[in-house]
């Protein structure tokens, strides 16, 4: 591993550890998915499979099963502690009856346990910064969607959070 490269293990442990108290802090990462999903009211596509890469507590996850409640959604994880906290917080239970199905995979984005062309669409809320080979990733995604299927993903930009950045700048270079 070069010293540029992300830790996958220590990421997946830091995560499970954070689990239980993730969504009272994660202030910025809910606006950003709330913002994503406005920009859903545009899309016409209407999923019948679902792929939420990087689904953490499941927050958004039970966003997107709120708005397109007869999808399948796979929701995707590289902390097993994340989905543990998004499978208990579900619903899981209520719609085993009403037929909506929802499976929980613990895995990393760059390499998907997902069948070629299986999904419709492809959701993922600020999680490519955690990927080593952005590259990679983006073919392993494109590989899962189907032909005329859609990925939709947030990712931090030049100006996120430039604040800080400056604030660091007059402490060290």
């Amino acid at each position: 591993m070069n010293e540029f490269e992300i830790d996958k293990k220590q990421v997946r442990r830091a995560f499970s550890r954070a689990a239980q108290d993730y969504d009272a802090a994660a202030v910025m990462q809910r606006e950003v998915c709330e913002r994503m999903l406005e920009r859903l009211d545009i899309i016409r596509l209407q999923p019948a499979h679902l792929l939420d890469v990087g689904s953490g507590t499941g927050w958004g996850t039970r966003q997107l099963g709120g708005r397109y409640p007869q999808a399948e959604i796979v929701a995707l994880d590289i902390a097993i502690g994340m989905l543990q906290y998004a499978r208990s917080h579900s619903g899981w239970w209520k719609k085993l009856f009403a037929g909506k199905r929802e499976r929980f995979v613990c895995a990393d984005v760059e390499a998907l346990p997902i069948a070629s062309g299986s999904m419709d669409m492809v959701w993922s809320n600020l999680t490519l910064q955690w990927c080593n080979d952005l590259p990679a990733t983006f073919a392993e995604l494109q590989r899962v969607i189907k032909t005329d299927g859609m990925l939709m993903f947030s990712s931090f930009g030049v100006d996120t959070l430039k604040e800080l950045r400056t604030a660091f700048c007059d402490v060290d270079d």
